[in-house]
């Protein structure tokens, strides 16, 4: 009778494998989520100052219509005052360090209309410039 062979390299036990893959896997699936969450911030940033660029074309649309309304770019110290007022409190619909100028250009019949603002989040100011020109 023979008798089995025995070898003399046993196999090799692999164990931890699993838990290794199951380690990576989850190290890529969270730089995966900490990507989304980036780029969600930017998105926010983008939209906040997409936000504030419309209020300052509305508020500068706003002091371009009394002008033409009046066919004059002087508009009264009364309103003017009224509407910088707005231009610089975000609470009613202004901008956060908001400051709004007319300055009339040439003969009286046109006026650049200028809206600086600086986000809190910024370090830079952004600025907003409409010429207007009335007919003749």
């Amino acid at each position: 009778m023979k008798k089995p062979r025995e070898t003399t390299h046993p196999h090799r036990v692999q164990a931890g494998v699993a838990l290794l893959e199951v380690l990576v896997a989850v190290l890529l699936f969270s730089l995966g989520l900490l990507g989304l969450i980036g780029l969600q911030a930017r998105a926010v940033s983008f939209s906040v100052d997409a936000e504030d660029r419309n209020r300052a074309a509305l508020l500068a649309n706003e002091v371009v219509a009394l002008m033409w309304l009046n066919q004059s770019t002087t508009v009264p110290a009364a309103t003017l005052a009224a509407w910088k007022t707005r231009v610089s409190t975000p609470t009613t619909g202004g901008l956060p360090s908001g400051v709004g100028t007319v300055t009339p250009v040439g003969t009286g019949k046109a006026a650049d209309v200028t809206i600086t603002w600086q986000a809190p989040s910024s370090s830079t100011s952004s600025k907003l410039t409409t010429h207007v020109e009335l007919p003749q």
